[in-house]
């Protein structure tokens, strides 16, 4: 069992850092709202602390999962940030989706002071981090991911490194603009079943089981029906992704034409005050705007 930090406790991050606690580990974590954290570890029996250098005194590994490249900067560097209180040696996991630049400039940081950053974007949504049952897709040296994943099991389903450092982030991006347009199709088969008069219940019945199925149609069909969005990744949250994998396009000269449209179209439901609903809240943008 390992001495373990978590830094940012949202809703994946609390539930990632509470299954290391349970497992054995000995887990302080660090939140920028410290009420979070002190009733974190009311909850889970860990430590709290008030700043990221602190919270990772003598840690072996670092788990963090926050907002963006300006919250992960934030809590890696400076003088209250965790590479300040970090020894040489120790591991830092980040679990946040942000872009593969942010993760390569963290990393070299994080190398000059002989600390192994590994970049492990997840997927699953809220679910796969509470059931322990999420996809890690990693970026960083053999060797370090190597020691890490054992404590990365532990809240896993699959666990992967797929290359060097920034290639997890990559991978996420592959993975949200595969989400886009898996979402935006069965939102419009839901509507146009709708419309049709028909059974969406009976159709999904029948089409999940052919080519049709997928992980969305499982997950969020009867959501979808019922109009409500409350029970996953929030769209703001997506936007913010698909801004990263749209600006990672240009630079790499990749085509992503339906992923630059259902970005527009996750900026409609913004519109229709649906920043915070779920990514299936698409569907509301056919039935409200056409």
């Amino acid at each position: 069992m390992a001495k373990l930090a978590f830094l940012g406790l949202g809703v994946m991050g609390a539930p990632m850092a509470g299954h290391l606690q349970n497992a054995g580990h000995d887990v302080t974590v660090y939140n920028r709202t410290e009420a979070k954290a002190e009733a974190w570890a009311e909850t889970y029996g860990g430590g709290y602390a008030a700043t990221p250098r602190a919270a990772v005194e003598g840690a072996e590994f670092v788990m963090s999962c926050v907002g963006n490249d300006d919250d992960l900067r934030s809590v890696c560097l400076g003088e209250d940030g965790a590479f300040a209180g970090l020894s040489s040696g120790a591991v830092f996991v980040d679990h946040t989706t942000v872009s593969a630049a942010v993760t390569r400039e963290l990393h070299s940081a994080a190398a000059d002071l002989g600390i192994n950053f590994i970049d492990a974007p997840i997927s699953g949504g809220q679910a796969g981090a509470e059931n322990a049952q999420l996809s890690i897709m990693c970026g960083g040296d053999e060797a370090s991911f190597a020691v890490a994943l054992p404590v990365m099991e532990v809240y896993s389903k699959i666990c992967r490194r797929i290359g060097d450092s920034g290639a997890g982030q990559m991978t996420k991006m592959c993975n949200q603009i595969a989400i886009a347009g898996v979402v935006q199709g069965l939102s419009e088969a839901l509507h146009f079943a709708e419309k049709a008069g028909l059974d969406g219940r009976a159709v999904v019945e029948v089409i999940s089981q052919g080519a049709a199925g997928s992980w969305q149609m499982a997950n969020r069909y009867e959501t979808m029906l019922d109009d409500k969005f409350e029970h996953g990744f929030a769209v703001d949250w997506m936007r913010k992704d698909l801004g990263i994998c749209l600006g990672t396009a240009d630079e790499t000269g990749a085509s992503l034409p339906l992923t630059a449209l259902v970005d527009q179209f996750y900026k409609d439901v913004q519109k229709l005050g649906g920043g915070r609903w779920d990514t299936s809240s698409l569907i509301q943008r056919l039935r409200k705007m056409g």
